[in-house]
């Protein structure tokens, strides 16, 4: 495929040297494998190699290359339910427990930054949930009562205040979660990378595990380095990029292209009214757009692509036009990245712990929080395979739920996307 309409993102991996890479030069025996070295591969290794353990991981690709290193680097506390819903629906003491760690999961990646100096571009101004409609800020204000009864850091923004802060046009109002912001989501990976291997971890890229079989009391997972990795316990963090390796995984998930745009440096006086403290910003339309800007003053919005990979700039026209809606100063400011990643959904909008057999575990479905749950989980999933109490993880394990018909449900998705997105044409 010819690929000269994409780019590289926007984000400067750091300056450091990168991680070494570390082949599989002959069969291995650890006490723990993960397959995928995303966030949630790389933050459960550094954790579970703290504990005195050691770990492989298995990256079929480059470190980075993967949603880790292409998102918007938005660091989203919470869950896209709010804690009175968590609490219902999951029991009092379960959901207590949930909302508190999900009331952490940015502290968990602004803490790691900090503590170990890692070189990663960061703002913690927050995070702004913006609303298009009345009943969109209706929701706000209820997301607002609950959470401030919690003690967290958050605000109900009016339409002027919603402009002020985000230099947008054609909001009602918002909601500010102060514990949130933004990070370089590709420095971040790599240097978390770096991090797990000076605590003894391995890691091996373009090497993809091809199968998983019972060896005893533990696993072994052969690969295509021609050489096995036999493992107490196995760590399945493929998320989006999920294939057959464990039935019905991939299947119970729905993978979309989350597609991003990125402009020239913006002007001083551009940079002084679009977003000017700093915040990320995500909106409440159907088909939502979620913006920010780059370490170097780039406007830098994403949102829904295509299902299958672009085939042209054409394939980015509707962030642009999102853009110039927002932000009509813009117009004429030029386009200079273009890029895309593959983000996986859940059918309920929660995250997805799985261990269909001892040892063996699985976790999937971010819903757009990926940078700060994925790194609050990892320690968490270190404890489950070090312990084995439940109580350590904050989600309950579920079975593997394939979703029905699946292949006609994704063809069904990409039909919804476009009628919400004409729906959302309707409402500005």
């Amino acid at each position: 495929m010819n690929r000269s309409h994409f780019s590289r993102p926007v984000w400067r991996r750091p300056d450091r040297a990168p991680p070494p890479d570390q082949p599989i030069a002959a069969p291995e025996r650890v006490d723990l494998a993960v397959v995928g070295g995303g966030l949630q591969g790389l933050s459960t290794a550094y954790a579970a190699a703290c504990k005195g353990m050691s770990v492989r991981i298995i990256e079929a690709r480059s470190l980075g290359e993967g949603a880790s290193g292409l998102n918007g680097g938005q660091v989203i506390p919470g869950l896209k339910y709010d804690p009175e819903w968590l609490v219902q629906h999951f029991g009092e003491a379960r959901g207590t427990a949930l909302v508190d760690f999900a009331a952490g999961t940015a502290d968990a990646v602004f803490r790691l930054i900090e503590t170990e100096g890692l070189d990663v571009e960061r703002v913690r101004s927050g995070w702004i949930h913006a609303a298009h409609t009345h009943t969109a800020l209706a929701a706000a204000g209820e997301r607002n009562r609950q959470w401030r009864a919690r003690g967290a850091d958050v605000v109900l923004l009016n339409g002027a205040e919603t402009a002020l802060l985000t230099g947008a046009t054609g909001y009602l109002g918002g909601w500010l979660d102060r514990r949130g912001g933004t990070i370089n989501p590709l420095a971040f990976t790599l240097e978390l990378a770096r991090l797990a291997t000076e605590v003894g971890v391995k890691i091996a890229t373009g090497v993809s595990a091809t199968r998983l079989r019972r060896e005893g009391t533990n696993w072994q997972v052969e690969t295509t380095a021609g050489h096995a990795v036999t493992a107490r316990a196995v760590v399945i963090a493929t998320n989006a990029y999920s294939d057959r390796l464990v039935p019905g995984l991939a299947r119970s998930l729905v993978p979309l292209h989350s597609f991003q745009v990125a402009t020239a440096p913006l002007s001083e006086q551009m940079q002084a009214s679009i977003l000017p403290h700093g915040q990320a910003v995500s909106d409440s339309r159907r088909i939502l757009v979620y913006y920010r800007k780059s370490p170097d003053g780039r406007l830098v919005l994403g949102g829904r692509g295509r299902m299958s990979e672009p085939r042209s700039e054409k394939d980015w026209a509707h962030l642009q036009q999102a853009m110039i809606r927002l932000f009509p100063q813009i117009e004429g400011v030029a386009i200079e990245h273009r890029w895309f990643g593959r983000v996986a959904m859940t059918s309920d909008h929660l995250p997805h712990v799985h261990e269909p057999e001892k040892g063996l575990l699985a976790v999937a479905g971010c819903q757009g929080r990926g940078v700060g749950l994925m790194t609050a989980l990892g320690p968490r999933l270190a404890d489950y395979i070090e312990h084995g109490d439940p109580a350590a993880l904050p989600f309950p394990v579920s079975p593997i739920r394939p979703i029905p018909l699946h292949a006609l449900r994704q063809i069904g998705v990409g039909a919804m996307i476009a009628w919400y997105r004409m729906l959302d044409g309707f409402e500005d």
